[in-house]
């Protein structure tokens, strides 16, 4: 893992820091490698319920560090370039990975949150924001276009008109204008603060429910009526023969709160 993605355990939450304050947590090749490793490592521990995401220092993430990128000329061709086993290339799937997780991710946005840096966030399931946080699909600045997943988590957002808008004219928004424009899930003063308290209510709920809610609407969110019945009910069948459904079904019954155990294999 890079040295500059830090990755903590606070009982069963995973705290992911992107940890480079003094460039605003700028992403370089070793960190978006880091990213990667970090969503691997808890996907494999079943014990884990929530994730938060957060950047030390005043920023979350000022987007690419192009003047890290650019001294690697071969490795950013090497990054850009998909494998082809799969559909995503290295910046892609640095960001995408978090979508994937099987247990819900949470945000902590502030300061700069830019470019790559607002892509990573837009992956996560939500997004705890502060007031002044300075929000913004960038790449237009830069003779660019988004390409590290924001297209397809913005269209789940906003209409087709504004997300052009914003990123063909770089807009910088606050956190608050975010939150009208339905971006950021919550505005709050310490967001890292009401992103851990999120984490841990949802960790309180059986990992078999949060990974196949998670799974069921990314799945469903454009698909066709029958698919998405389809899709109902076969994550349902799932959960109805794990542990955890029973164990949820126990405590109900008797008024307790359920104790559960480790995310079940097959989801």
């Amino acid at each position: 893992m890079s040295k500059n993605i830090d990755l903590a355990f606070d009982g069963p939450i995973a705290v992911v820091t992107l940890n480079r304050p003094d460039k605003y947590n700028g992403l370089t090749l070793d960190m978006l490698d880091g990213l990667i490793d970090a969503a691997r490592r808890i996907r494999r521990n079943r014990d884990i319920r929530a994730v938060v995401l957060h950047g030390a220092g005043e920023a979350f993430c000022a987007g690419l560090d192009f003047p890290s990128a650019t001294k690697q000329p071969w490795r950013v061709a090497r990054a850009f370039m998909r494998n082809p086993f799969k559909t995503r290339n290295t910046f892609q799937e640095a960001v995408w990975c978090w979508r994937e997780l099987p247990v819900p991710v949470v945000a902590a946005v502030h300061g700069h949150c830019y470019g790559g840096g607002l892509q990573i966030a837009l992956a996560a399931d939500f997004r705890d924001c502060a007031p002044d946080a300075r929000l913004s699909i960038m790449e237009s600045k830069w003779g660019m276009v988004p390409d590290l997943t924001g297209t397809l988590t913005l269209r789940e957002l906003l209409p087709l008109d504004i997300a052009k808008d914003l990123a063909m004219h770089a807009t910088v928004l606050s956190g608050e204008e975010a939150k009208d424009l339905n971006l950021v899930t919550r505005v709050a003063d310490d967001p890292l603060a009401a992103a851990m308290e999120r984490a841990r209510r949802l960790a309180e709920r059986s990992p078999d429910a949060m990974a196949g809610t998670k799974r069921l609407f990314q799945v469903n969110w454009h698909a066709k009526a029958r698919r998405a019945f389809r899709n109902e009910r076969a994550i349902q069948l799932r959960i109805l023969v794990s542990d955890n459904y029973r164990r949820a079904l126990r405590a109900n019954f008797a008024g307790k709160k359920a104790e559960f155990g480790p995310r079940s294999k097959w989801l």
